[in-house]
């Protein structure tokens, strides 16, 4: 596995280096393709193995994302782009497409809200997001999930 972050607290580890593309309309291409490529414009290019190491809770996470998985980017509102930067932006490219996956699927980290802003946060680190925007961007995250519904303590019962 390539060892893409690890501290004290967590470790990010993939089969292999992540490769992301960006999807493009065609005039080809019918009503519904170019809207699902306007909402999902990423695409991973490979099966890309994942491994999270939650080393406080002594806790491993593996799973993988498929070829092909689309997703939106960072889910940042236009407004905020001037000063945390576009969805397209490629540091968050890696970092949203962990993040996505995750939300998506609570089970893969046993529904551990906080663990998954944390990998987040440290996948930002990894994209050198300078530490301001890295902050502002984790917590915002965190709370969206919390307002939302993932909410760690009522998903465990």
């Amino acid at each position: 596995m390539l060892t893409w972050y690890k501290d004290k607290k967590l470790g990010i580890f993939f089969s292999a280096a992540p490769c992301v593309k960006m999807r493009y309309p065609l005039p080809s291409m019918t009503t519904l393709e170019k809207k699902a490529i306007t909402k999902y414009p990423f695409e991973n290019k490979r099966l890309l193995d994942v491994k999270l190491c939650d080393y406080k809770k002594k806790k491993e996470y593996e799973f993988s994302i498929k070829e092909n998985y689309c997703w939106d980017g960072a889910s940042i509102p236009r407004l905020f782009w001037r000063d945390i930067g576009a969805k397209t932006d490629p540091k968050f490219l890696i970092p949203s497409l962990i993040h996505d996956v995750l939300c998506e699927n609570h089970e893969y980290i046993d529904n551990d809200r906080y663990f998954s802003s944390c990998v987040f946060d440290s996948l930002l680190k990894v994209s050198r997001v300078n530490p301001v925007k890295r902050c502002l961007m984790k917590n915002t995250v965190d709370f969206y999930q919390r307002f939302c519904g993932w909410n760690d303590k009522d998903e465990k019962k």
